[in-house]
């Protein structure tokens, strides 16, 4: 959530979409009991996906939270196992205007008893999760300080291979990965660091039984996952290159955390002009992330084609306030149309800023 193009991207098994008939059948079915409880859209989301799942008898379900974690309407389940990611400023209207505020929104999915993986470790977050985890006896891992991912190949566009070692040791030499970008060792070291959890949890251990019958195969399992990842999950939206000559990239990173990463890595890259197609929803804080923007780029602001897209002449005036300058245009499509005509063949293209944005061009 949310999805780029088609709805169904929301709910997948074993990389397939939900197929339309069973959306339709769901709606029918449950018409009546919707317009008494009237849920929102994301409620309706999470009890089409549990039905599903629950229909089609899935082994594991990995469920992610719409927002935040405390209240989100996919925490009634009581899961195998809780991962968070990493916390950034994003959502502050309803999580908080803290990291520790928004960490304590967040730690709302520890449940008593269940492990939980923290991805990062951060010295105003960590304390949150320590002590939530502490009151309800949960065993807690923090992912970065369990495994390091160190990078062996030079940065592009289609995959990545790393020395992953645990506790100094090397443990899983020249992973090759099937994604790039700045953001992917953290979300590596996070994602393995669960899939060992669940090694030892005793009700996962039966459905990875496969797997995990000896180390060698176990490793073999991750090994083919990650190389088919694009395959398997269908994943996309995140430095995904889309044009050549010149490049245009795409990356729907839209908090501070997410977008920092995005333009160290470009600013890193050897393009003697960055064209940045952007825009935001109207709700974003965007004085927040504007001053995480590189002055030296070109600029094209654009509304997202929803209704709670940002209007681009507004989002132009913020952005003139930091230092960055550029011109407004009635549609994405429009902005990146502007930006491939000015960039000559050796510059680079970025659109980035929000999901919204980066879904009407890929």
């Amino acid at each position: 959530s949310p999805h780029y193009k088609d709805f169904r991207e929301r709910i997948k098994i074993d990389g397939q979409y939900i197929p339309r008939r069973r959306v339709v059948e769901f709606v029918a079915r449950n018409r009546a009991k919707m317009e008494e409880i009237q849920p929102s859209f994301f409620e309706l989301c999470v009890a089409m996906a549990f039905d599903h799942f629950a229909r089609e008898k899935v082994d594991i379900a990995i469920v992610e939270v719409g927002l935040g974690g405390r209240l989100d309407s996919t925490n009634v389940i009581t899961p195998l196992l809780s991962v968070i990611t990493n916390i950034s400023y994003d959502h502050m209207n309803m999580l908080g205007n803290t990291l520790p505020e928004i960490a304590f929104e967040k730690a709302g999915i520890i449940k008593p008893g269940v492990p939980v993986v923290i991805g990062e470790t951060h010295p105003e977050s960590a304390p949150v999760f320590i002590k939530k985890a502490g009151e309800v006896g949960a065993p807690i891992v923090f992912a970065d300080q369990a495994l390091r991912a160190v990078l062996k190949t030079e940065m592009n566009w289609e995959s990545s291979v790393f020395d992953i070692y645990k506790e100094r040791e090397m443990f899983l030499p020249d992973l090759g990965v099937q994604a790039a970008g700045p953001y992917l060792g953290k979300n590596l070291v996070t994602t393995l660091q669960a899939l060992l959890l669940c090694g030892g949890i005793p009700r996962a251990r039966d459905h990875f039984a496969q797997s995990v019958r000896s180390e060698t195969s176990h490793h073999s399992s991750i090994r083919e996952g990650f190389k088919d990842m694009k395959q398997l999950t269908r994943f996309q939206g995140r430095w995904q290159v889309i044009g050549q000559n010149p490049v245009i990239l795409c990356d729907s990173a839209h908090n501070e955390a997410g977008l920092n990463q995005v333009f160290a890595a470009v600013q890193d890259m050897p393009y003697p002009q960055v064209h940045i197609v952007t825009g935001f929803v109207n709700d974003k804080d965007v004085d927040k992330v504007l001053p995480l923007f590189p002055p030296q780029a070109r600029y094209y602001f654009a509304k997202a084609d929803i209704p709670r897209g940002l209007e681009a002449t507004l989002l132009q005036e913020k952005a003139a306030r930091f230092g960055l300058e550029g011109k407004a245009y009635i549609s994405v499509r429009n902005a990146l149309n502007a930006a491939r005509q000015a960039a000559k063949p050796e510059d680079l293209i970025l659109v980035t800023g929000s999901i919204f944005v980066v879904a009407e061009v890929i």
